[in-house]
């Protein structure tokens, strides 16, 4: 399925409902995305290098909230024989709540015959993890109730094997508060750049309100920490958006 420009919200609304990962969405959301976030290509790009560190073999890969199956894409990537390395068989699971993301998601077709890759509609809060190498939570956790987070990140750790990784990528927030505004605004100036009016800035502001809720570094640090990871560390940010590397001892 073809990807469109987004124009979602191009044109006044009456009332800006809440955001939602429909079929509208999907149909823009790489372009939405890519436009939207200025750490997202980086952290794809950086992805097969990460996946090839931390690939086992016969292990899982995860894209908890997959949408439309990038990091899959780029995870692969890193399983595929490289620089001398065998290639390494194993599983590529994308779980996602949106059956419109998942529809599209499912278009892949993986070129490596050592890979299995799997799109499941489902909420990533009942999903099971096991055998993993990887965990992939890619601006996905910022979407989720503050209550059920560290649940799911402890189901994660419990799920990885010893050795295993996650990249949990968020948009952040400071807890100055003329730093979260100064930062708000460089962001907004960003989008401008991607070429978005002012009316659809402000527009995605409000649909976006309550339902992407934003955390402080040290409190996505301290979180990842107190459900068992050994190494936690930050490895990618541009503006707000930040990636943390967190390994299992």
């Amino acid at each position: 399925m073809s990807q469109q420009k987004d124009k979602l919200y191009a044109k006044t609304r009456d009332q800006v409902g809440r955001f939602k990962f429909d079929d509208k969405v999907a149909s823009v959301f790489s372009d939405m995305i890519s436009r939207s976030v200025p750490s997202y290509q980086p952290i794809l790009s950086m992805l097969p290098t990460i996946t090839r560190e931390f690939r086992q073999n016969g292990a899982n890969y995860y894209d908890l909230g997959c949408s439309l199956g990038a990091g899959l894409h780029a995870m692969s990537e890193g399983l595929k024989d490289t620089i001398g390395l065998d290639d390494i068989s194993g599983n590529l699971i994308g779980i996602d709540t949106s059956r419109a993301m998942i529809e599209r998601a499912k278009d892949y077709r993986c070129p490596y015959s050592n890979l299995s890759v799997i799109f499941t509609e489902a909420n990533i809060l009942d999903s099971a993890v096991n055998n993993a190498a990887m965990v992939l939570l890619n601006f996905t956790l910022q979407f989720l109730p503050l209550e059920s987070r560290e649940n799911l990140l402890g189901k994660v750790y419990d799920g990885l094997n010893p050795g295993g990784a996650l990249i949990l990528s968020e948009k952040i927030c400071y807890e100055d508060a003329a730093t979260d505004s100064k930062m708000i605004d460089i962001h907004h100036r960003y989008k401008a750049d991607q070429g978005y009016s002012q009316l659809e800035i402000s527009q995605k502001r409000d649909a976006i309100e309550n339902v992407l809720i934003p955390e402080t570094l040290e409190t996505h640090i301290n979180r990842l920490s107190q459900v068992g990871f050994s190494i936690v560390t930050p490895w990618h940010q541009n503006l707000q958006f930040i990636s943390i590397l967190a390994i299992k001892g």
